[in-house]
């Protein structure tokens, strides 16, 4: 290990002690020292929206709930959900559906062995994305169009 330079991350690289404080070792890099890019919110938006629908479980789960507790507790939950703060979450679920299916897809290119390539990953990304949104507001457009509330 001695023909590892500390240094190698740069000249401003943190080095830490190795197991029994013997030999030092670079540390890995931090978000600060990465540069942003469109794959990299793609892949924190995936994770994201993963999440999400575990929520969006729930509240399918408690929407179930109050169908079998009667029509006082389904009338309530419905307030709920129809609300202005239960509509935005109701639709930030929907964008969450809708990204996470073109993420999947995106995925299911790769494992192919397709798109690995900067400017389709890059291409890719955004359009999961736009994909997300737009299917989102379609949905909602179609739903109060039919006099949803």
């Amino acid at each position: 290990m001695s023909g590892v330079r500390t240094d190698a991350q740069g000249p401003s690289a943190q080095v830490r002690a190795g197991p029994g404080g013997t030999a030092a070792r670079p540390m890995s890099p931090h978000l600060q020292v990465w540069r942003w890019h469109v794959t990299m919110l793609a892949s924190i938006l995936t994770r994201a929206t993963g999440i999400a629908l575990y929520v969006g479980a729930l509240i399918l789960a408690g929407w179930a709930l109050s169908l079998v507790l009667g029509r006082d507790a389904y009338g309530s939950y419905m307030a709920y959900l129809t609300s202005p703060l239960g509509l935005l979450v109701l639709f930030g679920l929907t964008a969450s559906v809708f990204y996470h299916l073109a993420a999947g897809l995106r995925h299911l290119a790769w494992d192919i062995g397709v798109g690995f390539l900067p400017r389709t990953a890059n291409a890719t990304a955004v359009a999961a994305m736009a994909f997300g949104v737009a299917a989102a507001l379609a949905t909602f457009a179609v739903g109060f169009a039919m006099g949803g509330r």
